[in-house]
């Protein structure tokens, strides 16, 4: 039926060994309209804020591997997957306890997709920086 929209049916469980590399941003999305008064007129679209995740750690080889062979795994970015946020845990839990491989456990669980995943890639002694590549939280 047109206008219907299906939830996501995520595909995979990003590694726990990349779920560190990510840093958490948060967005609110509203119109804006400003006047020529210098008046602005702001309306919210949501009633809660969207999640996204931009990679910001700098990853050796085999989580560079990693990283690749996910994102090829998930249809080039297209597909949605669950992320893992090791930070939100129960309050007194330690950061990433609450990563399962299997999908299971909701507790930090988000559905993201690949989003701008435009591999730019930059090689240092060791470490290699990829940026372009963000997830971003679907329903």
């Amino acid at each position: 039926m047109p206008g219907n929209l299906l939830y996501a049916d995520p595909t995979g469980v990003m590694p726990f060994s990349l779920s560190t590399a990510f840093t958490e941003m948060r967005e609110y999305v509203q119109l804006q309209n400003q006047y020529h008064d210098g008046t602005i007129h702001r309306s919210q679209l949501a009633q809660t804020s969207r999640r996204s995740y931009r990679q910001t750690k700098r990853l050796n080889a085999t989580a560079l591997a990693a990283l690749y062979a996910f994102l090829e795994a998930q249809n080039g970015g297209l597909l949605p997957f669950f992320f893992y946020d090791p930070f939100d845990v129960i309050a007194g839990h330690l950061p990433g306890s609450n990563y399962d491989p299997t999908g299971a456990n909701v507790q930090g669980r988000v559905t993201v997709v690949f989003r701008n995943n435009a591999w730019t890639q930059a090689t240092d002694v060791c470490r290699s920086n990829v940026s372009g590549l963000e997830l971003v939280e679907v329903a």
